[in-house]
């Protein structure tokens, strides 16, 4: 399902403009939208699942208009969406709790509910704690169960907010891996803040900064912006004055830096492969205030 997004503006009470004139165009597959906390991008998730008017702008997914009555509930029937919060039911099963979203979303047939909630099971790879009480899941197998409630109704969009903040690193690889996989024939949207993240399952993403839309196109193409500017300094004396550190690293006797800067900040600094996180770092350096 495409997204077109133009000219896309939200203002709240106190003239606070979370949202400011962005517009952006998401192809189906992995899309990656980056950005600091307070960046805008919740509001922006919250606009295209139908849960927030935007001020001014207009929304297209699928052909549909969101910023109309009849555009959001179109989108709604083929949308799923994992909140950065998702609120559960600590006393029911896994199985009792998607049968009970299932319900809500017009899932009535018996027989065919339980069936796609039984695949969606394996899908999480939770079939077998399907019959455990949420209360006893962990972080990450509390994210899987979201994912599964997103795509009871098999939606061509599936928006998820920041799923992996707070999991350990095996379950933050088990989520990535399983959302790469279900990209292939619908649009999954990753909205988040850890650029390994984008870096691991994304070919394109856009990068939001205050309400404004800083970035869009190819990770390569992000990387690039901090070509020549990635430097690698191993000293004993303090830490570099000029640049900004990425990284510093106890190294014998001595410290390891990893900095940005437009220059060699040190007359023994090296240049170094800029990675996706360099070029997003060197882009918010870049960034209008």
């Amino acid at each position: 399902m495409r997204i077109q997004i133009s000219k896309l503006t939200k203002v709240y009470r106190g003239k606070v403009r979370a949202i400011d004139g962005v517009d952006l165009d998401v192809p189906l597959g992995m899309y990656g939208l980056l950005g600091s906390n307070g960046a805008g991008k919740t509001t922006l998730m919250r606009i295209l699942a139908g849960l927030l008017r935007p001020t001014s702008g207009r929304v297209v997914l699928g052909g549909h208009d969101i910023t109309t009555p009849a555009g959001r509930v179109a989108v709604q029937r083929t949308l799923g969406y994992l909140p950065q919060d998702l609120g559960v039911y600590p006393d029911l099963t896994a199985r009792r709790f998607l049968d009970y979203i299932a319900l809500l979303k017009g899932l009535d047939a018996r027989s065919a509910r339980r069936r796609r909630i039984g695949e969606l099971l394996e899908v999480v790879a939770l079939g077998e704690h399907a019959d455990r009480k949420l209360r006893g899941f962990s972080g990450g197998m509390l994210r899987r169960v979201g994912i599964a409630q997103a795509l009871l109704a098999d939606p061509r969009l599936l928006i998820v907010d920041e799923p992996t903040t707070g999991l350990d690193p095996e379950e933050r690889i088990r989520f990535r891996t399983m959302l790469s996989q279900l990209a292939g024939d619908r649009t999954v949207l990753l909205s988040t803040h850890i650029v390994e993240d984008v870096a691991q399952t994304c070919r394109d993403l856009a990068v939001l900064a205050k309400g404004r839309l800083v970035f869009q196109g190819a990770t390569g193409e992000l990387v690039s912006q901090a070509a020549g500017r990635v430097w690698n300094l191993t000293t004993s004396g303090p830490a570099p004055a000029e640049g900004r550190i990425v990284a510093a690293v106890p190294e014998g006797a001595g410290t390891r830096y990893r900095l940005i800067a437009a220059a060699a900040p040190h007359p023994h600094a090296e240049p170094a492969s800029p990675t996706l996180e360099d070029g997003y770092l060197a882009l918010m350096e870049a960034a209008p205030c």
